[in-house]
């Protein structure tokens, strides 16, 4: 009986760590996809932004730009591990020099 529990309980804490390695390596996803989108926004490429975003981030993400002055802001949110961890959103914001346009 003692084994069965303590099964059960070791399975419950390896898919809570494999969430956590999967939670983090979206933030990192996340970040790279923030800093691309940026650099191409400050650049005018806005659809360049969006095209970038969808190849680097995780599934599903949604890419807000925005910014004023010199400095343009790209951030990229997904629902961690393709929303089976209902409420945990992942989120990284960048930003980036905006490029006088020639």
């Amino acid at each position: 009986m003692e084994a069965a529990m303590a099964l059960a309980v070791l399975a419950v804490v390896l898919v809570a760590c494999l969430a956590g390695v999967a939670c983090v390596i979206a933030q990192v996803r996340c970040a790279d996809a923030a800093r691309e989108a940026a650099r191409l926004f400050g650049r005018g490429d806005a659809g360049g932004a969006s095209a970038a975003v969808a190849k680097l981030a995780p599934d599903g993400p949604s890419l807000s730009l925005g910014g004023s002055g010199d400095l343009v802001m790209a951030t990229v949110s997904v629902g961690a591990i393709g929303g089976i961890l209902p409420g945990v959103i992942i989120r990284a914001s960048a930003s980036a020099a905006r490029e006088p346009a020639p």
